[in-house]
């Protein structure tokens, strides 16, 4: 099984550090020295999320993806996700060719419609278009994908392409696009249908509650001739490690609850509890907050449920000291993964 990371670079004030606030220039060198770490630690992937709020650092991902090439080696690198809904697929498809090439071929698209909607009036998208915007943008993303001179004959939201070649061309033929899904099933029967890989974000609920979803986007690929076993599925939750259990679940509740709870005051859900909080942190919960041992538990109990194949780790929910972080992804690479690749009987590969 694949072990990753993915964070939407929080830069939110920092509970265990009296409140304070790093820079946006700070926040990125740490990020970068969180993303260094993981290749070191020989983690297989770092998936990077878009937004554009005051309370993230990574409106432009792919740009610090491309730093991040130049300082890794074997780590892949991905959005977590690229919200292509109010995108222009041809520049994203530029973008990440050029990561590509930087990093000799760990480049990978993840698209979604993501968590937040800030995107689509700032780029002049109607929200009442959501759907239909994913749908052609998506299927003009797959068309460049294939290489050679684009033909495309437009959309309600696309320009025609008169038969023009994309440049640059990637170091992988083909670049990988993962479908990254909340839980949506035509989220997940598009994925199966494009034959793309799945990425399930499981972040609240009983996870054992997907496992039909997962069944289902395999059971649609057969249906419209795909082999399922050549579709990987991954599964991404919040969570946080430290050597000893409730150590970890203190440390991470006071950014867990800040940034849940503001993010909900948004949407009208209550304030975030300590008793949910842990709700989610036992072992049928979907939060991967504890020991070492607790996460490789978790970890083995919800391939029995999935099979997946890649599991990604949000490090953190809100902002925690750095110093806090690089522990965390410290146990991560050297216990939760060596563990994990020998219960299973696999390694984890690197690009």
């Amino acid at each position: 099984m694949e072990l990753g990371l993915y964070s939407f670079a929080e830069n939110a004030p920092d509970a265990l550090n009296g409140g304070a606030l790093q820079s946006p220039a700070e926040r990125l060198r740490d990020l970068l020295e969180e993303i260094e770490l993981a290749d070191q630690l020989g983690l297989s992937f770092y998936g990077l999320g878009e937004h554009h709020r005051p309370d993230y650092v990574a409106s432009a991902p792919v740009t610090i993806l491309a730093a991040a090439s130049a300082r890794t080696k074997n780590i892949r690198l991905s959005t977590a996700v690229t919200v292509l809904s109010s995108e222009d697929p041809i520049r994203v498809w530029q973008q990440f060719a050029t990561v590509d090439l930087l990093s000799n071929g760990r480049a990978e698209i993840m698209a979604g419609r993501g968590s937040f909607i800030e995107s689509f009036p700032l780029f002049g998208y109607d929200l009442e278009d959501y759907d239909t915007l994913f749908e052609e943008k998506l299927e003009l993303l797959l068309k460049i994908r294939e290489g050679g001179k684009v033909a495309w004959p437009g959309s309600a939201n696309t320009k025609p392409i008169p038969g023009i070649e994309i440049f640059s061309k990637p170091v992988q033929s083909p670049l990988p696009v993962w479908i990254a899904v909340g839980g949506t099933p035509n989220s997940v029967a598009r994925a199966a249908y494009y034959g793309l890989p799945l990425m399930l974000a499981i972040i609240g609920g009983q996870p054992r509650q997907f496992a039909p979803l997962v069944e289902f986007y395999r059971e649609t690929a057969i249906k419209v001739g795909r082999d399922p076993k050549s579709l990987p599925v991954g599964v991404s939750s919040h969570g946080f490690i430290a050597a000893d259990s409730q150590d970890a679940r203190d440390i991470a509740f006071p950014a867990h609850s800040e940034a849940m709870s503001r993010i909900g005051k948004e949407r009208g859900w209550p304030p975030t509890t300590r008793a949910q909080f842990e709700a989610g942190a036992t072992p049928n919960g979907a939060y991967f907050m504890g020991s070492p041992q607790e996460i490789v538990d978790k970890i083995l109990m919800q391939h029995e449920w999935f099979k997946h194949d890649r599991f990604g780790l949000q490090l953190s929910v809100g902002t925690l000291p750095h110093d806090k972080v690089m522990q965390a992804i410290e146990l991560y690479g050297t216990l939760v993964k060596p563990a994990v690749d020998k219960a299973l009987g696999t390694t984890s590969p690197s690009a």
